[in-house]
């Protein structure tokens, strides 16, 4: 039942990506929205979230759990990537983020927790590999994922969680895009419980998807690790974008200037960001003139306290009540889905195999691909591919 589900959220995610880059996606956001489906998946993103922290380290500490293929646990992992993809997607539209309505507060920490992950990383130099997207929105599959033991699937668990964060960080700038239609408790949680100004001051000191190997300086962008030519360095990835964008919106609104706590170490935090306010940035990014401006007037003026309001204040549920009904029973819950979930016998393999083929077929990729095939022989756009080994591509017969 469960991957049956799955299934259906990997077509709605693959969907949502090829409604967005043709600009059809309005219809898929209707439908989220009609039907109230946008706390749903809050609450599976979170579920499976817990499912990671709580569950999956007892099964890898089990040492009678060989299971005969590790695919069925991949999928749970893979899980949480496809609904934070999904979320990237629709969240840019207003009513999506509004239809989200009380669990946006869960969602806000959900980010919060990735790009606190996000940072700590950044700080200890681990730089992630292994586990790369093929597309947008699809993490590749290894081809050793379905012999290899648990210990090697937490590898590429760990290995994931980075894109995650990523994704993460956009869906967070897209929620701080709407902070004047956003509920009162959330502004407060984004602004003063998590103080997500200083932690996006943290991510443009330590810019996580870049990092230097051998003199050379590579940037994470599309899914994979990029080689940076020289005239290229200085300019503004997506990713650098996303972090100035939400930075904007949660310090030059009036409502967060109102509410926000301008003491002396988020002040001192915030003024970090004007040695990287740089003519070659503010080129690119002209609204960040704005920035500029109040960062020069926070130097020079002390900013009233924020107003107090009445203490009244909603909380998320999702998270609290997933770890509270199951306190003390995480490893009775391993044991079980050792037993009824993660040790199919090979008729359940092959059936889920077919499935799975069905659902991953090679048009649907090839239309997921951010690049067009090429020619195997002179190197340009191609449109035919060989009928035998279904493989390479050529511009002519």
């Amino acid at each position: 039942r469960w991957l049956r589900q799955h299934e259906c959220m990997e077509k709605l995610n693959m969907h949502a990506i090829l409604s967005a880059s043709a600009g059809q996606e309005q219809l898929l956001t209707e439908l989220l929205v009609t039907y109230a489906k946008i706390p749903v998946l809050i609450g599976e993103l979170i579920s499976v979230e817990i499912w990671k922290h709580k569950i999956f380290p007892v099964l890898c500490r089990l040492e009678d759990f060989k299971p005969r293929s590790t695919f069925p646990i991949y999928w749970v992992l893979h899980h949480e990537a496809s609904i934070i993809n999904l979320l990237e997607t629709v969240f840019f539209y207003k009513e999506i983020c509004e239809s989200a309505e009380d669990s946006i507060l869960d969602l806000i920490d959900y980010c919060h927790r990735k790009l606190t992950l996000l940072a700590a990383r950044s700080t200890n130099r681990q730089t992630p590999t292994g586990c790369l997207p093929a597309a947008p929105g699809k993490w590749a599959l290894k081809s050793q994922a379905v012999l290899v033991p648990p210990q090697e699937l937490q590898k590429q668990a760990e290995a994931m969680e980075f894109e995650i964060s990523l994704k993460a960080l956009s869906v967070l700038r897209f929620i701080t895009d709407q902070v004047e239609s956003l509920p009162l408790s959330a502004l407060t949680r984004m602004l003063n419980t998590h103080n997500l100004p200083c932690l996006l001051v943290e991510l443009v000191e330590r810019c996580p998807w870049s990092c230097r190997e051998a003199g050379t300086l590579k940037k994470f962008e599309n899914g994979t690790w990029h080689v940076v030519p020289p005239e290229d360095q200085m300019k503004m990835t997506k990713l650098d974008g996303q972090v100035w964008l939400a930075l904007l919106n949660l310090l030059l609104s009036p409502e967060c200037q109102r509410k926000y706590h301008f003491n002396g170490f988020n002040k001192s935090q915030l003024l970090k960001l004007r040695a990287f306010l740089t003519d070659i940035l503010v080129d690119q990014l002209p609204n960040l003139v704005e920035l500029q401006r109040f960062l020069s007037h926070l130097a020079v003026t002390e900013p009233a306290p924020p107003k107090k309001d009445l203490v009244l204040e909603q909380v998320p549920v999702i998270w609290d009540h997933i770890i509270k009904k199951n306190r003390g029973k995480w490893e009775a819950i391993a044991k079980h889905q050792v037993k009824c979930v993660f040790s199919p016998t090979e008729e359940d393999l092959k059936l889920q195999a077919h499935r799975w083929a069905q659902t991953y077929s090679l048009d649907m990729m090839e239309a997921l691909a951010p690049d067009k095939p090429r020619c195997s022989v002179c190197g340009v756009e191609a449109a035919k591919r060989c009928s035998r080994c279904r493989n390479e591509w050529y511009c002519t017969r």
